[in-house]
C-alpha cells in the first residue's frame, strides 16, 4: 500500500524507531481499525508487533488522500484488547 508521511509522522518514527515495514503491515493487515473521534477523515491502524514484544502500533492516517498520508505513528500502551 502507499502511502505518504507528513512532516510530524516522518520525525515521530525516526524518534520512536519506528519501522516502515512495521506501518506498511498495520495499514494492509490491521488487528483492528478505528475512526477518528474528532476527524471523519482519519483512520486509526492498530497492531500488535511481534519484534517489540507485541506492544500495539498504531498507525493515524488521512483515507481521503491518494496515497494515503500517514499524520503520526506510535505504541499505544493503553490498548491491551487486541
Amino acid at each position: 500500500m502507499k502511502f505518504k508521511l507528513t512532516d510530524h509522522a516522518e520525525k515521530r518514527i525516526q524518534q520512536r524507531k519506528i519501522k516502515p515495514e512495521w506501518i506498511e503491515a498495520a495499514l494492509e493487515h490491521p488487528a483492528r481499525t478505528e475512526n477518528d473521534i474528532e476527524d471523519a477523515n482519519l483512520v486509526h491502524a492498530l497492531l500488535p508487533i511481534p519484534e517489540k514484544g507485541f506492544q500495539v502500533l498504531r498507525v493515524i492516517y488521512n483515507e481521503t488522500t491518494e496515497p494515503i498520508n500517514i499524520v503520526t505513528v506510535y505504541f499505544d500502551e493503553r490498548v491491551n484488547d487486541l
